[in-house]
């Protein structure tokens, strides 16, 4: 990224300086521009350095004692001084971004109404929608937005609907954005797309701040989604525009729906796939085999689920030369009815996406049923003996030792991926799965991990499988490109260029990914990856060539 300060000539001065968060400086205003903006007098008379301004912020954050706390800590900051609260994060990464995004945000949004202290972003509410352009010119006016990050807030973090709560979790993917991707935070807008809420605690809580109604459904609420997309089309037609944390039955059906008229993107399908495609890719790099080589069962068919398999379906399409019926066979779905079958598809209510993934009847005459005559987790690996094992289901403890150790009989290297967050909630504590494979197994988890000791003494590094690891990345690109749509080659391309990165490719016994602190230049590096995809395949609107990519990225 360029070292390059930029200079702004700056209307406020006085009160109105000190409380804009985009300008203010604190104790680091110079005394040329104390007395420029009239701020003598309303400021201690030490000038700060950035440095230490951290210094000091950074010591106020230790003495909050809860995650919770130091949340609204920064949060606080974050409203007061956006230069102060960015640096900070930026020298303790690893350390803060749990505390501003998963998993601690969660908390943050479960508690929105009670720790309300400021609105932030764009708050578009259905039973207000009549106003909704005039809103929304209001929010962008004089504004250069890049970035528009958006959620109905159906299904936050793995806490399920929380209603206007939502807007937590825009502003909080913005801040990564920033922090990783090295986008200018007055270039992006939050907005949370209030329909109602089904939370009987938010329904029944005189504080909550949101529509107090019924979530909102069918077609009246594809009318109020289209009217806020179509703005966004009309008055920011070159910006990204990112969905998040919408429900299982909205999430892939408008992520198709708009995504062949704007550049739009699903974290929640595809940042998750294009990062556990990356992770694949380094493990497959690791026992020197393909994509299509492998055996994968995902367990857990949500809106992750089935961004996975969409994602490790298409890429072994197009890196691998197999037609998409045959990609679709190397895939072994289960949901809350077990496996996915044709049988089970004609017998429950099965969204039509899986219907491509469902397994044949005939494979599985004489393989052992529960008593519902469901297919489970155990007999699906014993009789396929899969080589990746994906987790996305919340299910604390699915992959059994029973489970492991099947997969672990039917497979050199197996790859294990329990992807669940928060951590409670993973399939398998990856310390087990290692003892359960004799040290034999290639791991990664949806949150952190301490390392496993394996057999030989050896300390396995758990890597983060973490969406933020590339959604900046792709996002960063597909602005810096210009690009009309955020296309499937694109993502393919920085999950590519995010697999050449893994730690693994040098040492086979060293983490999968990179380590986190490493994620603002492994995220750079994605974005280049992906715009210089968006100029070749023409999606682009700028007019560079392959290889002006790296100079014009370094610019920004």
């Amino acid at each position: 990224m360029s070292s390059f300060q930029p200079q702004f000539r700056v209307a406020l001065r006085g009160e109105a300086l000190l409380t804009s968060p985009r300008y203010n400086k604190g104790t680091a205003f110079t005394l040329a521009e104390r007395k420029a903006f009239s701020l003598v007098g309303r400021l201690p008379c030490q000038i700060n350095t950035l440095d230490e301004q951290c210094k000091r912020a950074y010591a106020q954050f230790q003495t909050c004692e809860t995650p919770i706390r130091k949340n609204s800590f920064l949060q606080s900051l974050k409203d007061q001084n956006w230069v102060l609260y960015y640096s900070l994060i930026s020298r303790y990464l690893r350390e803060m971004v749990p505390i501003i995004y998963t998993p601690t945000e969660a908390e943050a949004i479960s508690e929105y109404s009670h720790l309300f202290r400021r609105s932030e972003g764009l708050y578009l509410t259905l039973k207000d929608q009549d106003s909704m352009e005039q809103d929304f010119l209001e929010q962008i006016k004089d504004r250069d937005i890049d970035l528009v990050v958006c959620s109905d807030a159906e299904a936050i973090l793995g806490i399920g609907d929380q209603g206007v709560g939502g807007i937590g979790i825009s502003t909080a993917k913005s801040a990564i954005y920033t922090l990783i991707g090295g986008m200018d935070p007055s270039k992006s807008l939050s907005v949370t797309l209030d329909v109602g809420t089904d939370n009987a605690d938010l329904l029944n809580d005189d504080l909550y701040v949101g529509w107090s109604h019924q979530r909102v459904r069918g077609e009246e609420y594809d009318r109020f989604i289209d009217k806020f997309v179509q703005l966004v089309r009309k008055y920011l037609s070159g910006c990204l525009l990112h969905f998040e944390d919408f429900g299982v039955t909205n999430a892939q059906r408008l992520l198709q729906k708009y995504r062949t008229s704007h550049s739009v993107f699903n974290d929640d399908i595809q940042g998750t796939g294009a990062v556990t495609l990356a992770c694949i890719m380094a493990a497959v790099g690791v026992t020197k085999s393909k994509l299509s080589d492998q055996r994968y069962i995902i367990f857990g068919a949500g809106s992750a689920g089935m961004g996975i398999a969409h994602q490790l379906r298409d890429a072994i399409v197009q890196l691998n030369n197999f037609d998409e019926s045959q990609a679709n066979k190397l895939f072994y779905l289960l949901d809350k009815d077990g496996l996915v079958t044709n049988e089970l598809m004609m017998t429950t209510s099965v969204r039509a996406e899986l219907h491509p993934f469902a397994r044949p009847n005939a494979e599985w005459h004489g393989v052992q049923r529960d008593k519902d005559g469901k297919i489970r987790l155990l007999e699906v690996v014993k009789h396929i003996k899969p080589t990746v094992l994906i987790g996305c289901s919340t299910s604390a403890g699915a992959f059994t030792e029973d489970v492991v150790k099947a997969m672990a009989v039917g497979c050199e290297r197996p790859i294990i991926l329990p992807l669940s967050n928060p951590s409670r909630l993973v399939e398998v504590n990856p310390k087990d799965a290692i003892d359960w494979t004799n040290g034999k197994a290639l791991l990664a988890t949806g949150s952190p991990f301490p390392p496993a000791r394996m057999p030989n003494g050896r300390d396995y590094v758990i890597a983060e499988c973490n969406n933020a690891l590339i959604y900046p990345g792709l996002g960063f690109g597909a602005i810096l490109a210009q690009s009309r749509y955020m296309t499937d080659s694109m993502i393919i391309a920085g999950a590519r260029r995010l697999a050449s990165l893994s730690p693994a490719l040098s040492d086979f016994d060293d983490a999968l990914l990179p380590d986190f602190v490493e994620a603002p230049h492994v995220n750079f590096e994605i974005g280049i990856a992906v715009a210089e995809q968006a100029i070749v395949e023409g999606t682009a609107r700028v007019n560079w060539t392959e290889d002006q990519v790296r100079d014009e990225a370094s610019k920004k």
